[in-house]
Order: structure tokens, then sequence, then C-alpha cells
């Protein structure tokens, strides 16, 4: 197999913007107006992937940087949730510092219990991790996913025969097989191939609690050794993405009367995971930036490839790209991206919260996004001679924490977004924040409220959290659509204190022990209201008797 080629168009020489801050971002004296703020920030949150698109444009990187993640963000994938990537990850190993690992995901908004025909890979795609090693906005290595269907039995509707224990139980009716290939390339011609894994078996989808009682065991029975001193996972994961979507519903119903829930509680994901000594990736110790994105190819008519799905940084194409270029930016390469610029330069979202809310938009162009997203942080994760692109930026050098901080490199915290991205980096927060001005001396506390999984990551690889199982069902619908968030608060609560000014982490137990009684007193009335109901009903009866 050969990698597509494509010609390099020339970037614009990239402009630097303001130096990246550190430090807590919040003003105390802003606290009443975060309410607007907080809408502000899901807007910003457009605007700032829509600035990263920008700032791509910039380069031949493509500026995703600035985004939170792309579900259904365009709309030819958004009806193929087998090709559509929904986030990508590469960080340092927590547990193992000397290794990499890279994490993307597909298939968004997965309902566990969607059978009889459940999750899985599709056999007619090329999944592509692609590493820059020097900055050039071009692959120097792709590792490439290829999965195989497997069926024990035509002769049943089933996805499993009986209670399955392990991977290779004969009662897990359907299995995918996959292999991995790394293919090394010079001038955008892969140039040779290596086999990295070889016929390896995929995490099946979590059927349930009867099905698979201990589905741990078969997550670890999936990780596995692979050529290279690497790791491999395939499989379903909990889809470790957390924000409000409902910025969609006119930015939060139009007065944040939507928000604190995060509407990805429940669902999973079709994830890859590789762990790679980190020499393996970079170009050396002395040059430790790397650039990371993925792509997705679906063999076409003609027996070729065609990409149908790119992401790097989250929510670019969601928020930043209009719905005339969304498809366009997913079939085109990092390189290319000065056809973008204008998105992210004069970002949409930043002028629509000005509009709606009243916070001013930064000055325009914004060069400080080019920065944050198309090149790299000075100092930080920007290779030298960069070509600008949008491309999730790796300083290898820096040594994961063991107290990772939400907000990152805005809070003190250099092993976290944008300096790649971990599975618990709050990009939603961290992407408004910047959108809203936070480089240029513009201080906020945008966010949208949600501000961890809601399920807990893995200590070892792969990190990723157990799948909701078939007989769970997503967290939104077991609790009516008032799920908890990561900080174990209702959305009804999250949103009370949200139009008060107040972030979750500044209530005391007062204002749940208001909601208790409030919910009680509720509860009452509610009693009253029926005892006076039946009574009125009797009563009607006995009249209408009487006659």
């Amino acid at each position: 197999m050969t990698a597509t080629t494509q010609d390099v168009q020339e970037p614009r020489p990239g402009e630097p913007g303001e130096p990246w801050k550190s430090g807590k971002p919040g003003q105390p004296g802003k606290r009443a107006r975060l309410r607007s703020r907080r809408t502000v920030a899901v807007l910003a949150c457009g605007s700032l992937a829509t600035a990263g698109i920008a700032g791509a444009a910039a380069g031949p990187l493509s500026l995703r940087s600035a985004q939170a993640a792309s579900h259904r963000e365009a709309p030819q994938i958004s009806g193929q949730p087998e090709y559509d990537t929904t986030d990508v990850y590469a960080y340092q190993s927590p547990d193992k510092p000397d290794t990499t690992t890279l994490t993307v995901n597909w298939w968004p908004f997965a309902e566990p219990a969607g059978g009889p025909n459940f999750y899985k890979f599709a056999t007619d795609a090329q999944y592509d991790v692609h590493v820059d090693s020097d900055g050039d906005g071009q692959g120097d290595l792709i590792y490439r996913w290829t999965f195989k269907d497997n069926y024990r039995s035509g002769d049943t509707f089933l996805y499993n025969t009986g209670q399955v224990t392990s991977l290779d139980d004969k009662d897990l009716n359907f299995y995918q097989t996959y292999d991995i290939d790394l293919l090394r390339l010079k001038d955008q011609k892969v140039v040779s191939s290596t086999k990295v894994a070889d016929n390896l078996i995929a995490a099946p989808s979590n059927v349930g609690k009867a099905s698979m009682p201990d589905y741990q065991k078969l997550r670890d029975q999936a990780v596995r050794p692979v050529a290279g001193g690497a790791k491999s996972f395939a499989g379903q994961a909990d889809d470790p993405f957390f924000l409000d979507l409902r910025a969609f519903d006119l930015l939060y119903g139009g007065d944040l009367s939507e928000v604190g829930r995060d509407t990805l509680a429940g669902y999973n994901v079709q994830s890859v995971a590789l762990q790679v000594p980190t020499s393996t990736l970079r170009q050396s110790a002395a040059q430790p930036v790397i650039g990371v994105w993925s792509t997705t190819q679906r063999k076409n008519a003609s027996g070729g490839w065609s990409q149908v799905s790119r992401m790097a940084n989250p929510l670019v194409n969601e928020l930043v790209v209009p719905v005339k270029d969304k498809d366009r930016f997913n079939a085109s390469a990092p390189w290319n991206d000065a056809q973008f610029l204008k998105y992210v330069t004069d970002p949409e979202l930043a002028r629509l919260i000005e509009k709606i809310y009243g916070i001013k938009a930064p000055a325009l162009p914004r060069k400080d996004l080019v920065q944050a997203f198309l090149t790299g942080v000075p100092k930080l994760n920007q290779p030298p001679n960069v070509r600008p692109a949008e491309a999730l930026r790796l300083n290898t050098s820096v040594q994961p924490t063991d107290q990772p901080k939400r907000l990152g490199v805005l809070d003190g915290d250099n092993a976290g977004y944008p300096n790649g991205r971990r599975l618990t980096d709050d990009v939603v927060d961290i992407s408004l924040q910047v959108v809203e001005g936070e480089l240029v001396g513009q201080k906020n506390d945008l966010g949208d409220a949600v501000d961890a999984n809601d399920r807990a990551f893995g200590k070892t690889f792969p990190y990723l959290a157990l799948p909701t199982s078939g007989s769970e069902g997503p967290l939104a619908k077991k609790s009516g659509g008032d799920s908890t968030n990561g900080s174990g608060q209702g959305s009804t609560n999250q949103s009370a204190r949200l139009q008060t000014g107040l972030r979750p982490q500044d209530s005391g137990t007062g204002d749940d022990d208001t909601v208790l009684i409030a919910s009680a007193s509720a509860g009452a009335a509610g009693l009253v209201l029926v005892g006076v109901g039946l009574l009125w009903l009797r009563a009607n009866r006995r009249s209408r008797a009487g006659r």
C-alpha cells in the first residue's frame, strides 16, 4: 500500500503573536459577569476553532489545535460514523515517560445498546496517524491500521452466542482483527513499510453485564506488545471527550439555561492507541517537537483511496470552518491549509459572542491564534524553521506530571494542551479563553461548566475508560436528561450556579442543601396537588351518580 502524494503549497510566513501566558486565568473581580462570559465561552470555543483553521491556512499545517473534537462536523462524514474521526490525543505516557501515547477515536455517539450489529471499524478504510518530526508540515511517519471482520457462525443473528470470558471465546460470534503498518516517507512518498502488528484481536463492543461479566479482562487481553518495543490497543472505549454540545441550540438556549451537562456522557467510540518509544517518533533529542494528525481513507469505486476525514486539534472543522468548506477541509492536507486562513484570522465565533453577549472580540487580524494553533508556541512546542500547519504539536522533552491540571499550559502545566493533548485536558475551556484574547492580555474565565470526564481514566496504557455497557446506556438517558458531569453536579444545579455567576467549585454545600430542600418542597407540593385532584374526581363521580 502506498500513501497518497500531494503537491505542497508554500505557506505564508507565520506571524507570531503574544507569548503564551502561564498562571491562573481567572480574575476574581469578573465573577459577577460569568454568566454572560460562560455563554461567550461556548461561542469563543467555536471562534477559537475558527481561529485555528485560519491559522492553519496561513501555512501547510492545518490549524486544528484550537478545537475540542470533531463529532459529526461535516455534511458528508456525518452519515459515515465508521470513518468519522472524533478526537486525536498525543502525550508523554504518565507511567512510562520515555514513551509517547498516540490515541485516535472514531464513530461518535455510539449508543451502547446498539445491537444486534454492534460497533466496529470499517474494513474498507485505512486509519492513519501521521507524525511530522521536522516541522515542515509533511508526515515523516505514518502508522496505518486496517481491519478485518470475522464470524464464527452465520446461522445466528447474535453478536455473542453465550457468555464471553476471553477474546478467543467461541461464544464471541463476531470479532475483528487488525494489522498495523509503519510507513516511512520522504518528499511525501513512501520509502519503506514495516509490519508493526499482524492479526491482533480488537476488543469487542461491551454488550452488557450478562454477556460480558468481566469486561476489564477483555480490555486487558486486547493490550498487546508489538514490534519496536511498542504496545497496542484497538476496540471500544468510553468517549474521553467531555463538553456541553448544546451550544448549537442558540448558544446554550440563548440564555445559558442549557449548560453544564456532559452531552457525551454514556456514549462510546472506537479507539486505537499506540504507546511508542519516543525516540522512534522524534528527529533527535535536540529537536524533540513532533506534529501529529490523523486521516481516514475509504476505498472508492475505482479501487483507489479517497480521504474522507482529517483531525488534529479539537473542534476546528466543527466550529471554525463554514458549511461550504467542511467537506473540502476533511479531504485536504495540512500543507494546503492556507486556503482556510481567513477563518482563523477573523473567527466567526468571536464576532457572534460580541454581538450576542457584548464581550468585545480581540482586534483583528488574530495573529495570536496563528501561533497558538499553527506554528506552536516559542520555547514550548514550536519546531525550528516551522511551516505553519494544523497539527497537534507535542514537545516530547517535557516530562509528564503526576498531577495534571485541566487547563494545561494556561495554568502553568506545560505537559498539557496545547502542548499535545492529554485525556484530562479541558480543551473547550482552554480554547474559549484563548479565542477571547487570553494570549493578548484579555484575561477571562470562560468555560462550559463541564470540567472532567464522566468516567475515570486508567493509570496504565491505554488509559481510556472502559466503555459503557449495553445494560447501562448513556447517563443522560438514565437520569432523564439531567446527567452528572465530572464534577459530580447535575446539569440543573450547574445551570443555576452559572446564572448566579458561580463556578461549581466556588460553591459550598449550602447550594446543595438548598436544592435538596427545594426538591423536597416540590415533592410535597406535588403530593398535595395529587390529593386535591383525587378528592375532586371522587366528588365529581358522586355528583354524577346522584343525578
